[in-house]
């Protein structure tokens, strides 16, 4: 059985939720993936909320550790993943892509968020571990 998420994660989680809904209601859905991720990024900082941009994960394959590329888009305070899309619709590969994130970093919880939706919503994605 899992442990619950701790009472400090879930405030951040709820300011990240928060803080994706203002860039969302700020720009709307059909822009780039990245200007999503820097709009992001800058209204987590605004909140002092500690964060870092495009963390690369390092992946152990055969008793080494092989630096191949893969990226978290926003990584908050250490311990949130969140992957962005800006996608027509979520696939399964997405979902697994996160769960991937989460499980090669050993952080439990993250979030999928795609910003090419009507309803915002529709475009958030928790996922534990």
């Amino acid at each position: 059985m899992f442990e619950p998420i701790d009472d400090e994660t879930e405030a951040l989680a709820h300011e990240i939720v928060d803080a994706v809904s203002k860039v969302y209601i700020g720009l709307g859905p059909g822009l780039l993936e990245s200007v999503y991720e820097r709009c992001l990024y800058h209204e987590l900082l605004k909140r002092a909320i500690p964060c870092q941009r495009q963390v690369a994960v390092p992946v152990q394959y055969d008793d080494t550790t092989i630096e191949g590329g893969l990226r978290i888009d926003i990584l908050v305070a250490g311990r949130i993943v969140i992957e962005l899309k800006a996608v027509d619709e979520l696939k399964p590969v997405h979902h697994s892509q996160i769960l991937t994130y989460l499980k090669l970093t050993g952080h439990r919880l993250g979030f999928l968020i795609n910003f090419n939706v009507a309803r915002l919503k529709q475009g958030i994605k928790r996922f534990i571990l």
